[in-house]
């Protein structure tokens, strides 16, 4: 909860060119960043933001909400509710299919492959596997822009 209160006071005090670009990005990060301590029920409520602030009808819209399924899929197991995690799960992974260009910033490779043995897991074909992790890929640096010489 503590990371929605900040969204909410990061709208409020946030001049006007900020408030569209830059929860998004806090958002999404924080929210991965408690996926990734196992914090799922709160990187649900980040992420649901960054979610809701997104337009409507966009791929991104989609595949966020992906990103939200899965952690309430993780927070279904972490509390026993497995079948609750493989139905959420299930779902998850189909809105997360093709969110390479509007999340480029995720290793979305890397995350396929470790739900994939979630999904074994679930339906009862394989062990418990390691909690998966949601990795950000490395900023590409931008070149700056050629400077013309005055003759």
């Amino acid at each position: 909860m503590e990371s929605c209160i900040f969204l909410k006071q990061f709208r409020e005090i946030a001049p006007p060119e900020m408030k569209e670009k830059t929860p998004s990005r806090v958002g999404l990060k924080h929210g991965i960043e408690l996926f990734n301590q196992a914090e799922f029920f709160e990187a649900h409520e980040v992420l649901e933001d960054v979610w809701r602030a997104c337009s409507a009808g966009t791929s991104r819209r989609r595949h966020l909400q992906g990103l939200v399924q899965l952690a309430v899929a993780f927070h279904h197991e972490s509390r026993g509710n497995l079948v609750g995690a493989r139905s959420v799960l299930e779902r998850g992974t189909k809105n997360l299919a093709g969110a390479e260009e509007s999340l480029p910033e995720l290793d979305l490779a890397r995350l396929h492959r470790a739900l994939a043995d979630w999904q074994g897991h679930l339906s009862g074909t394989g062990s418990r596997p390691a909690l998966p992790r949601i990795a950000l890929r490395r900023a590409k640096k931008r070149s700056s822009p050629a400077r013309i010489r005055e003759k």
